[in-house]
């Protein structure tokens, strides 16, 4: 029975998320599996992988070839180098504490790896934040700056149809103190012509 290392999707549209299992080749992609060996998830930036390794390792001592893309998630997660490593021990290239040492050192220097990329991230995104926030606060002040000068259009359109009104009040309040004396005359002059 040939075994294959793949990927059983899972999750909804849009959003996969995959279990990583060894399966007999012939079974469908969402199929009877053997063993779940662990999980991928594509979504994270940079994705979740979650692997048992010594499942893994064993089946792959055992025969089972992973596809291309499982392949690529069993590198990420050394272990295939776990693997490598496994098989000079049984060919007496290097001892036990040989292949544990130098795994542990790729290990380790894989986490620090990972660990700079998400730093990295939180840094980029943390400023994007600050970038967004000041663009905000230009357009905000812009509005509240447009807002005032608006306020004060409209203050000094209202004092200068004020001082219009004044002013044409003070005409008017002269205007007839000036045309009064002239009607008096008028008046007086009227019943004299009479008589």
């Amino acid at each position: 029975m040939p075994v294959k290392i793949r990927l059983q999707r899972h999750g909804k549209k849009g959003k996969p998320f995959y279990w990583v299992v060894a399966a007999d080749s012939r079974s469908k992609r969402d199929g009877r599996y053997l063993e779940k060996i662990g999980t991928y998830n594509p979504n994270t930036n940079p994705a979740t992988i979650d692997l048992n390794t010594d499942s893994a390792v064993q089946w792959l001592q055992n025969g089972a070839q992973p596809t291309d893309t499982a392949k690529n998630i069993l590198a990420y997660k050394g272990i295939l180098l776990k693997n490598h490593l496994l098989n000079g021990v049984k060919k007496g290239a290097l001892t036990q504490e040989e292949a544990d040492a130098k795994f542990e050192a790729w290990v380790v220097e894989k986490e620090a790896k990972v660990d700079a990329k998400i730093s990295t991230l939180d840094k980029q995104a943390d400023a994007a934040k600050k970038k967004a926030l000041a663009a905000e606060k230009e357009v905000s002040d812009k509005r509240k700056a447009d807002a005032e000068a608006a306020l004060l259009e409209e203050t000094a359109a209202e004092e200068a149809v004020a001082e219009e009104a004044a002013a044409e009040e003070a005409v008017a309040e002269e205007a007839p103190a000036e045309e009064a004396p002239a009607e008096e005359a008028a008046t007086e002059e009227a019943p004299a012509e009479e008589k």
